[in-house]
């Protein structure tokens, strides 16, 4: 039974909802769910495609800072481990996956983004990107070049450093996201382009995307266990406690 992730399947398409809270932002149980849920439809031989979608207003507004800053060390590092897991696994997924930005989509959220073949984003006063650095998070060698992967090194080390976060339309210009649509058109356009590519035929489709990302999967992989030792000693870094501490007593000031 799935508690922060809701599936719904038409026309051999999958949607999967991100359902936790307002802004959706994540948590180990939710990132566990949503791997579950991928590996499912991976296995699944009547779906071709997925379409990964949020709520009106927020895809994912990035992880769950508040649940996070209570973790203690085990579960921290469970939690890297399992998230960075997930990046990989969303970015290996052989078939076609389409991110539906239904809305603000900072951090963790454009991660997910990222790791999709195609990015939908509604139009309105949302945010995307990745704004690490400022919340005292180092980012992952892997991370940038999943980011580098869409956007071009230079601005993904420019964006990176500062924290940048991009309005829909700047996103657009820069390939960051590959649609800009009204939002009550966001599905039906995800639909679309989900259909597609899979009418391409499957074999030649699925290889070709594994060859294409071959390098930054390897990225993944290989620098794994180097990222998460460098993300726990900065997070239990008093500097970034004091950081995170301001974020979260602003966060529930909202």
């Amino acid at each position: 039974m799935s508690t922060f992730i809701k599936t719904e399947i038409t026309d051999h398409i999958c949607y999967i909802q991100l359902d936790r809270g307002k802004s959706n932002a994540m948590h180990l149980e939710m990132i566990q769910e949503l791997s579950e849920t991928l590996t499912t439809q991976q296995h699944n031989p009547s779906i071709e495609a997925i379409v990964l979608t949020g709520k009106e207003g927020f895809f994912s507004a990035g992880l769950d800072l508040i649940t996070l800053y209570q973790y203690d060390e085990s579960q921290i590092r469970f939690f890297w481990e399992q998230f960075i897991s997930l990046a990989h696994q969303l970015c290996a997924f052989p078939k076609p996956a389409i991110a539906a930005i239904t809305g603000h989509s900072p951090a963790g959220g454009c991660v997910l983004a990222l790791c999709c073949d195609y990015r939908i984003m509604a139009e309105g006063e949302f945010i995307i990107g990745l704004n690490e650095v400022p919340v005292g998070i180092i980012v992952p060698s892997s991370i940038f070049e999943l980011y580098n992967f869409w956007i071009g090194k230079a601005n993904a080390a420019r964006f990176l450093l500062e924290g940048k976060l991009l309005q829909p339309q700047d996103a657009l210009r820069v390939g960051l996201v590959d649609e800009l649509v009204p939002f009550n058109r966001i599905q039906t356009t995800a639909i679309r382009k989900a259909k597609q590519y899979a009418s391409f035929e499957k074999n030649a489709w699925q290889a070709s995307k594994l060859n294409i990302r071959k390098n930054l999967l390897l990225a993944l992989e290989q620098t794994k266990e180097e990222a998460i030792q460098q993300v726990l000693t900065q997070w239990w870094a008093p500097n970034t406690r004091t950081i995170l501490k301001t974020i979260i007593e602003n966060l529930s000031k909202k």
